[in-house]
């Protein structure tokens, strides 16, 4: 999603496009999953005019048009920021390393379902975390120090 599109999208619904919307979407599309804080500090680094306020201002609006979504990656933390994406891409964040990736697959739209049609619920978002060792950190840790499951 370009800066064109975001112009497009922000025009589009009778918003203003300026220089720390602009800069705000430059970090959140370039570098998912971090916190409003976390990209104000970029965003200062070359723009030392904005301030967290806009940055804060700025994520909402993106947010209220569907642009972006905020995620909990941490239990009791900060939200962390990325484009939209559909439900169907869950979040796989390692405990070790901190590593964030999308898994995409049918088991939200499994969940979905089951509570549809089991529980009568209405859906309206996902938000699905799934925390554990990454590949790489799960090679590098011996079998002794891996936490059993409880199911």
């Amino acid at each position: 999603m370009t800066t064109e599109w975001l112009r497009d999208s922000l025009g589009g619904a009778g918003h203003r496009v300026t220089g720390p919307r602009l800069a705000v979407w430059s970090v959140v599309a370039g570098t998912p999953h971090l916190t409003a804080e976390e990209i104000a500090q970029v965003v200062r680094d070359t723009d030392p005019t904005v301030n967290l306020s806009s940055v804060y201002r700025s994520l909402s609006l993106f947010a209220e048009l569907g642009l972006v979504r905020e995620s909990s990656l941490d239990t009791g933390g900060p939200s962390h920021w990325e484009l939209a994406h559909a439900d169907e891409q869950f979040h796989m964040r390692c405990r070790s390393c901190g590593k964030v990736e999308h898994h995409h697959g049918d088991l939200v739209e499994r969940v979905v379902g089951h509570l549809t049609n089991d529980h009568g619920f209405i859906v309206e978002q996902v938000d699905l975390l799934v925390t554990g060792l990454c590949s790489e950190c799960s090679r590098s840790q011996s079998p002794s120090a891996r936490p059993s499951r409880s199911r």
